[in-house]
């Protein structure tokens, strides 16, 4: 799903004294009302400068409010409600931040007083110039009750099923009911709640990987081998460990089915390759590492976001030469006059398949996003297998869980560009044999958040 690459302008107005307010909540409030207006991603807010100046402790207490608050807010609205007796929509948006985050704390926070939480809402509410409504906030959290256990994988028996069932919105809820069963359903909202793993992937820039493991331990960070990608180490423990932080250690932060989707490419030196929808090039950079310098163009429609592509492959591939950034509308013909060996589309998409990551992602979603983004992916699939060369290959990708926007528009794709066809599975288990069981049975490369422990992906290998 196409994301802001740089952070919004807060639009709370600045106060000039925080004296009664921690650092880390009126951060994570600044963050959390930024978000409720759409106009940015959690993940990049909290990578923000300001969010950076935090000490560890209060950079820690901040991304676990806006976080918590992010993945359980259906189960934080559903509360709010019963213990005000209004609806959500009643509520100016400082208000019903304050009022979650208050919830958030109280409710799922064991270490968190209850006192503190309550109180410091109230203040943020004053901060915000909603004075008048400091009284109702004050009411509500006083009125709100602890969760007897922490929500997380270990031990959920304070919350009912139907409290996950809230952590996403009702319409996707039935969509995956629909696609997967009910109890895949529940498991998928379930996954939606945790915190995922943070998974590195050795980049061209690295030093030896026995070097790298030992400065990571020296940080304090355990590491594991990935599943399936070989350059992946996963994250068992540890903090403190930010994309700056890893990137000067020649390490990039991806995910391991965001590295298996590039890997599917199969990219060998001497090929000609087009990344289409790269930015900000984290894949980019993993095609680069095998090109050895052949052109690469990688394209995107957002100037934004190439400028911050611009910056970032410096230090994500020793193999810079080989790529050529160039801005441009995938979902229009397309400017080479060249054919290409290797496309990747890594579409815009709903990003269902993130929402562990990337929870606001659940709540400005709504259900006709999915027709005008399957036919946005159609319309660049099109165009994109235009320019593959025969005998070449073409992945398409999404990080998303819904049909629409994975196998139909293949399948749609298909039947409407002559001489292309989907690998089968069969190919590709002897090609990637430790990826077997990734494949279904038409080929297709499918991960969950909920069975295989990464982010939800789709991929798709045609050639033609």
């Amino acid at each position: 799903m196409a994301r802001a690459s740089s952070p919004a302008k807060f639009l709370a107005p600045e106060v000039k004294t925080v004296a009664q307010v921690s650092p880390a909540r009126k951060v994570a409030f600044e963050i959390l009302v930024q978000v409720e207006a759409g106009r940015a991603f959690a993940a990049d807010l909290l990578e923000s400068r300001k969010a950076s100046a935090l000490s560890e402790v209060d950079r820690g207490l901040a991304t676990e409010i806006v976080m918590g608050v992010l993945r359980w807010r259906g189960e934080i609205d559903f509360r709010l409600e019963q213990l005000s007796g209004k609806p959500i929509g009643s509520f100016d948006r400082e208000v019903v931040t304050a009022l979650r985050m208050g919830i958030y704390q109280i409710a799922f926070l064991e270490k968190v007083p209850q006192s503190a939480a309550v109180n410091e809402s109230v203040e943020l509410t004053k901060l915000a110039r909603k004075r008048s409504a400091a009284g109702l906030v004050n009411a509500v959290l006083r009125k709100c009750e602890p969760s007897r256990v922490q929500p997380g994988p270990g031990d959920t028996r304070d919350l009912s099923k139907a409290s996950f069932h809230r952590a996403v919105p009702s319409w996707l809820l039935d969509r995956w009911e629909t696609h997967y069963g009910l109890d895949a359903a529940g498991s998928l909202a379930h996954a939606s709640t945790h915190i995922p793993s943070t998974t590195l992937r050795i980049t061209s820039l690295c030093q030896d990987p026995a070097v790298i493991q030992k400065k990571l331990r020296e940080k304090g960070i355990r590491v594991r081998p990935g599943r399936y990608a070989a350059g992946a180490l996963v994250v068992e423990s540890g903090k403190g460990l930010n994309s700056e932080a890893a990137q000067e250690m020649g390490l990039a932060i991806q995910d391991e089915a965001s590295q298996l989707v590039a890997s599917l490419l199969a990219v060998q030196p001497g090929l000609q390759v087009l990344d289409l929808c790269a930015a900000p090039g984290i894949k980019t950079s993993l095609l680069a590492d095998g090109l050895g310098g052949r052109l690469l163009a990688a394209c995107d429609i957002s100037a934004g976001r190439l400028r911050t592509m611009r910056k970032l492959l410096p230090r994500l591939t020793a193999d810079l030469k080989s790529i050529q950034v160039v801005q441009l509308d995938a979902s229009r013909e397309l400017p080479f006059r060249q054919k290409f060996d290797r496309i990747l589309v890594d579409a815009p998409c709903s990003g269902t398949g993130t929402l562990g990551r990337n929870p606001e992602i659940k709540w400005r979603l709504a259900p006709e996003d999915l027709e005008r983004l399957a036919g946005l992916q159609v319309s660049i699939l099109c165009h994109a297998l235009g320019l593959l060369a025969a005998g070449g290959r073409l992945v398409y990708a999404t990080c998303s869980l819904e049909p629409e926007e994975n196998e139909k528009v293949v399948e749609s794709v298909l039947t409407k560009v002559p001489g292309c066809r989907s690998v089968t599975r069969q190919e590709l288990s002897e090609e990637f044999p430790p990826l077997s069981s990734l494949f279904d049975s038409r080929g297709y490369f499918h991960t969950r958040p909920d069975l295989d422990g990464m982010d939800g992906f789709f991929a798709a290998v045609i050639t033609r």
